[in-house]
């Protein structure tokens, strides 16, 4: 008789920023659930991110491994101490911290010689471990932090090129081949996009432009890619990926879900500055659907003009409402806060977003569109106001505003890290949209359909729950194939 199959050891190597870090802890959360052995690699700075939150959990043991940063010698131009991509404001300094990440292979290594585990889960900006889990023989799972339907436009647009069909920035174009007609302005996409892709760019955008190459062919070898997504949602999508674009994938969210206690809600991402039941009992002393929460997530800024435009459109809109100001900028704010008393609430910093969404006081979603706000509200049941700032935000408005129909957007026009440019106006009017009126019961039952959806495809015997189930199964057999072809 051969020797019983090991438990199944997967480790995590996370992208260092926070939107994709939280996601990757959940999904290591769901494969302890699933009894496989698990560890996640980071960096000493990054680490409390992930301690922290395993301290509330008492069901799962996950293991942390720290490996070090590349020093300040090593790495070009990155400062010592900053070890986040989230505490960069400028391209150029985004495409540094990607490459100093390219110094972390050998560390990465290491880890592997130490557990030899069965399967590499890295996130597609970490190119180099594709080759790391080929030269230890386990296969290499590609996680994205995003969703089918991005994917595909993405191909769609390098593929076909379709915005070389425009002569203007804000003429609209189709993007073709997809399942349903989507439509963009040249002035929503990357810098890197919006020349022609052969022509010559300026260096930081042909340097991330060769990052991204590097990432798709990387993922092109890998052995498949694990999404943040469930089937119910996007299965057209899903199916084009892997039909058309020829991936293998796996669907196994909404990841924010397996945080069923309200501690363990709270306690993703970095320290709230509010209090958790400071924050539940503001919010239970609101009517259900009447509050409006506003964030734009962890790497956009927000202009000073702007602030004061988000202050008078919330005013205007009359609802109550929860706003997360991150950075300096709450110039005149403190007077509008005084005001506000008792209708609005502002976070400076980070808030307990799954906590909020998750409220029955919630009405609508102001959103930058990045994919775990977007997916954490849609899995809530909350229509949302869109309102997309960079990276492939304005592809996941088209999603929730064009396919899924349960947003609005708020008429973001310009790919740009800072937010700016939109009237309050306009802020009131999308608000109202969402909150007032026939055809705001119209996308609420919409978003209740959707968060019913998200809940039953997580559930034992849900379509996440299933692809989940069967990703370990195979990666059990692989692994078992490999032992025996080594024994």
């Amino acid at each position: 008789m051969g020797a019983e199959p090991q438990r199944l050891h997967v480790v995590f190597f996370p992208l260092m920023a926070a939107g994709h870090m939280i996601p990757t802890l959940d999904i290591a959360k769901l494969f302890a659930a699933h009894h496989v052995k698990t560890t996640i690699v980071t960096t000493p700075l990054n680490a409390p991110t992930f301690t922290k939150a395993l301290n509330t959990t008492t069901t799962t043991t996950i293991d942390v491994e720290v490996i070090p940063f590349p020093n300040s010698n090593e790495a070009d131009g990155i400062p010592e101490g900053i070890e986040n991509f989230d505490q960069f404001t400028s391209n150029e300094m985004a495409v540094k911290f990607l490459k100093a990440t390219t110094l972390l292979q050998q560390s990465l290594e290491q880890i592997l010689e130490k557990h030899k585990p069965d399967c590499l889960v890295a996130d597609m900006l970490l190119p180099f471990a594709t080759d790391v889990a080929a030269k230890f023989n386990i296969p290499r799972l590609v996680f994205h932090g995003t969703n089918y339907f991005s994917q595909c436009v993405t191909h769609s647009m390098i593929k076909y090129e379709p915005f070389k069909t425009v002569s203007s920035d804000d003429e609209e174009f189709l993007i073709p081949y997809l399942p349903h007609e989507v439509k963009l302005m040249k002035s929503q996409l990357p810098d890197m996009m919006r020349g022609d892709l052969d022509m010559d760019m300026d260096i930081v955008n042909s340097e991330w432009m060769e990052i991204f190459v590097r990432a798709m062919e990387a993922e092109a070898k890998s052995y498949g890619v694990i999404v943040n997504s469930f089937h119910e949602l996007e299965p057209e999508y899903a199916d084009y990926y892997r039909n058309v674009i020829g991936r293998r994938a796996w669907s196994i969210g909404p990841v924010s879900l397996c945080n069923r206690e309200n501690e363990a809600k709270f306690q993703r991402g970095k320290d709230s500055c509010i209090d958790e039941h400071e924050c539940l009992n503001w919010l239970n002393s609101k009517k259900p659907n009447s509050v409006v929460y506003i964030c734009f997530g962890s790497l956009a800024q927000v202009s000073n003009s702007q602030v004061e435009e988000i202050a008078m459109g919330l005013e205007a809109s009359e609802q109550d409402f929860i706003w997360v100001l991150r950075g300096s900028n709450t110039k005149n704010i403190e007077e509008f806060e005084k005001r506000v008393e008792g209708k609005g609430l502002i976070i400076r910093g980070w808030a307990p977003q799954v906590l909020i969404l998750d409220h029955e006081a919630i009405g609508t979603f102001v959103t930058h569109c990045g994919w775990n706000s977007t997916l954490e509200g849609l899995s809530c049941g909350v229509p949302m106001v869109t309102w997309p700032v960079f990276a492939e935000q304005f592809y996941n408005e088209k999603l929730v505003t064009q396919v899924l129909e349960t947003g609005v957007g708020v008429g973001a026009k310009e790919w740009n890290r800072m937010v700016e440019g939109i009237k309050w106006e306009d802020i009131r009017d999308a608000i109202r949209k969402l909150m007032v009126g026939e055809e705001a019961l119209e996308l609420r039952s919409k978003a209740k359909k959707m968060k019913e959806l998200a809940r039953m495809a997580v559930e034992v015997g849900g379509s996440s729950y299933c692809d989940l189930s069967s990703l370990i199964q195979e990666l059990s057999s692989y692994n078992n194939a490999t032992t025996y072809a080594r024994d």
